[in-house]
């Protein structure tokens, strides 16, 4: 049998796939000069793996850092990670718009403006990122120490993820925020869009097949197990059937609020402040402050309505 590079059967079977890939990409339709100059997905990821290393110097990136170098450190680290997600953002808002990377003085300008602005921001994500393993040595009982949240919790590295990629989202740049996200998603199997905006002190426990929507608002000291999702109930069409994007369809869940593993609450409804929701329920309602709603209770709220008979 003839190898691809040969003249037999075989290599004209691989040159008729080709012309039929090619044929069907669209990739490049549309590009200036037929050159696309994507987002790197292994340096987008490295850029979050130097940003961990500023938030917890030595836990991450190198595990010798001595204090009279601190300063150093974090200043090199975090100068690699900004150049770095500078342009990461310029190649994606260049192939966003489709705009010729090398020309476009508007992506170059947009790269500038929101690396800046996330530089900025960097101290906070770092205070919600800490405030985060807080809640998770208060809220876990079998967490020993802060160092093993930091270290080995999914729900902390999700988290951070999100916390890191929500800065990204609200500076408008496309494409980088949504890696960031599905990078963590990948390794914890806890899904959070970008857009979902999150007060501080937010512990996922176990977090496996937690799903939380774009336009999910979480308040400060919620606590998720596995299986949570915070999901949109409907998704209304245009006149060309197609899903709206851009409104708010997702849960509000106030403040102090506890949701237990497989609890499913969908649609733009209000979770109130200091209620829990028990295992396995399934929420299309609203819940006032300070409520305790199971399985047994949605049934009773059906029945006394005339939804049970």
């Amino acid at each position: 049998m003839s190898t691809p590079n040969g003249n037999g059967p075989l290599a004209a079977d691989l040159r008729g796939v080709v012309e039929q890939l090619a044929s069907e990409a669209s990739l490049l339709a549309g590009v200036p000069g037929g050159r696309a100059i994507l987002p790197s997905r292994e340096a987008v990821i490295q850029i979050v793996e130097d940003l961990r290393s500023v938030f917890f110097p030595g836990y991450f990136g190198t595990s010798d850092v001595r204090a009279e170098a601190l300063h150093f450190y974090l200043g090199a680290t975090l100068e690699r990670a900004l150049n770095s997600l500078e342009e990461q953002v310029r190649r994606a808002f260049a192939f966003f718009a489709r705009h010729d990377y090398h020309q476009c003085a508007h992506c170059a300008e947009a790269s500038r403006h929101a690396a800046a602005g996330f530089l900025g921001m960097v101290p906070e994500i770092q205070r919600l990122v800490r405030s985060d393993v807080e809640a998770a040595y208060e809220g876990d009982p079998a967490l020993k120490t802060r160092d093993e949240a930091i270290f080995a919790y999914p729900g902390v590295f999700a988290t951070t993820n999100q916390r890191i990629a929500h800065r990204l989202h609200v500076l408008g740049v496309p494409l980088i925020p949504r890696i960031i996200t599905e990078y963590a998603h990948t390794l914890t199997g806890i899904d959070i869009h970008p857009g979902a905006r999150i007060g501080e002190k937010f512990f996922i426990d176990h977090g496996t097949g937690v799903v939380v929507g774009e336009t999910a608002v979480i308040g400060a000291r919620v606590r998720l197990y596995q299986g949570v999702t915070l999901g949109a109930k409907s998704f209304p069409l245009d006149e060309h059937g197609k899903p709206i994007k851009g409104i708010d369809r997702h849960p509000i869940v106030e403040d102090d609020v506890v949701i237990y593993s497989g609890a499913t609450i969908l649609g733009r409804i209000v979770i109130g402040q200091g209620s829990s929701i028990g295992g396995n329920v399934w929420l299309t309602q609203p819940v006032p402050a300070n409520s305790r709603i199971t399985q047994a209770e949605l049934r009773d709220i059906r029945f006394s309505l005339g939804g049970g008979i």
